[in-house]
Order: structure tokens, then sequence, then C-alpha cells
């Protein structure tokens, strides 16, 4: 029922205190720091030990080690940690995409399979890259973690539906409203919102970075707002501290584009970076997808 799992979303949320410095430092972007802050903890049960594991073998994944995670995590190893394995599998063999949907739609089909919340977050995340938000919603809606109920917010602020998202945005903050993916959410429906909400949100990312550490995520979300208000030469500063933080990050070259767009500078240099990237970013398989037509629309016209 609704009570039972807003309470397990609760628990999930004040998990001891010995994970915070891990799944924290995960929430924010500081994944080399949440893998160093999980290897240095011992003495930890069974099931916090697992948890530990899941967000160390994802910050793994957010830094591109993907085949250490497949070499390290067996085949027949706990649910959680499998689908872990199966989203770096994902992540990294493009060849196997088709199967690891196919294995995502299995494991939903199976009830005792379907009711654990990293099944379910792999899922949403996989239907996401996907583009079927339909499904991606589905497995968010059993709201088995805070990090679902993100997702879900995260879904709709993309989909252009804010109001929707602010609604899901209430049920998340009376789950936890002080934890630091529910300020990560609030941030993302306040500069979906708009207005006077925009500097909300900014005060947000200033707050999470000045209170933790300032990662490449966060200085992209203040960056962001600072757009967004029109403040284009503080938001350039933002992008440059990020950045210097990860020179390969694909949010911070399209950002760093779009910025210099507005600021009358050029824009190639940042476009060319995003090109080297593999995978391909969802911006440049766009642009270069509107090349093409260009392209054809224009060898149409000169031989008419």
């Amino acid at each position: 029922c609704r009570a039972e799992r807003r309470a397990r979303v609760t628990r999930d949320a004040k998990m001891g205190d010995q994970l915070f410095p891990v799944y924290n430092n995960f929430f924010i972007g500081n994944y080399q720091v949440a893998i160093n802050e999980g290897y240095d903890l011992s003495g930890l049960s069974e099931a916090d030990a697992l948890e530990r594991d899941c967000y160390v073998y994802r910050s793994h994944i957010a830094l591109g080690h993907h085949q250490l995670v497949l070499d390290e995590i067996p085949e027949d190893g706990p649910t959680a940690l499998r689908a872990i394995r199966l989203l770096a599998t994902y992540k990294s063999r493009a060849h196997e995409r088709e199967q690891c949907v196919a294995t995502v739609h299995e494991w939903l089909a199976d009830a005792g399979l379907a009711a654990n919340a990293t099944v379910q977050l792999v899922a949403a995340l996989i239907f996401a890259e996907e583009d079927n938000a339909i499904e991606a919603m589905k497995c968010c809606h059993t709201s088995l973690s805070l990090e679902l109920m993100a997702l879900m917010i995260h879904l709709l602020v993309k989909h252009d539906r804010p109001e929707l998202a602010d609604k899901h945005l209430r049920i998340m903050q009376a789950a936890d409203d002080d934890a630091t993916l529910t300020q990560l959410a609030t941030a993302w429906v306040n500069l979906a919102l708009g207005g006077s909400k925009t500097q909300d949100a900014f005060y947000v990312y200033q707050e999470l970075g000045d209170k933790y550490a300032w990662t490449s995520k966060l200085y992209n979300g203040a960056a962001v707002c600072q757009m967004a208000m029109g403040r284009y030469d503080d938001a350039e500063k933002d992008l440059v501290e990020a950045i210097n933080k990860d020179s390969k990050d694909p949010d911070t070259l399209q950002n760093l584009a779009v910025c210099a767009l507005h600021l009358g500078k050029p824009t190639t240099r940042f476009v060319n970076q995003l090109k080297t990237l593999t995978p391909k970013p969802a911006a440049i398989a766009a642009l270069e997808e509107f090349e093409k037509q260009f392209d054809a629309a224009n060898a149409a016209y000169a031989t008419a």
C-alpha cells in the first residue's frame, strides 16, 4: 500500500551514517570520492555492504570504467549487482543493447525481481536512454526508492511537464525533505517553472556546492540557472570551473557552446570536442541529422 511504500522510501533515504559519504558524493557527481569513501568502509551489515557496492560500481560506470564493473560483478551475483552489471553492459556494448532491453523486460515480468528497487531503477535508466519515457515512468511510479522518485521528476521536467513534476516533488519532500536528492529535484523543478523560481534553483546548487564539494554536475546546474536569468558571463565562469574538473563532460561542452553562442563567441571548438566523445552525445547525433537534411535539401535545390 502507499503508506508502506512511503515508509520504505524513508528508510532508504535515511540509511546509516556510514553510507552517507558514498551515496551523497554519488548524487552530487563526486564519483571518485564516492568510490574512495566506499572502499574505506568496513564492518557493514550485509544489506549496507550491498548498497555500498551498488553506489561504488555505479560511480565507476559514471567515470567510464565499464570493463572493471563487468570484470568484478559475477553473472550469478546478488540481484542488485546483476542489475548494475546489466547497466554497464548497456552503456559500453552498443551491439548488446537490444538484448539488455529484452533482459529488462524479462526481469520486470518476474514479481520477485520487479520488487527490487535497483532492478526498477536500472530498468528506468535503460528505458530512458531508449527514449521510452512511458516504460521508464512505470518503473519510477513504483516509488521503491527516493532515487526512483527523483528520476520520475527528472523525466517529467525533460518532457515539459513542470506542473506534474512539482506534484511528484511534494511527495518526495514528504518522504525526506532534507535529502540531497530532494534538494536537487527541487532545483530541477524550480528551473523548469522559471520566473523567480530560477533564482531559488540557483541557490540550491550554490548551497550544495559550498556545503559538500563543487563538482562538474553542480557547476553545470548553477550555470544553466545563470543562463536562464540572462547572466551569460557568470554562467561561462561556472562552466570554465566545470571543464577544469572534467574536460570531456558532454553536458559542460554543450552548455559552453550555448553560452558562447549567446556571448557572440565561436562555438566550433566545443562542438568539435563533443564529436570526439564516445558514446556520441544526443546533441551531436541531432546536429548531424540536421546537417544531412540540409545537405539533401541543398543538393535538391542545386539540381532543380
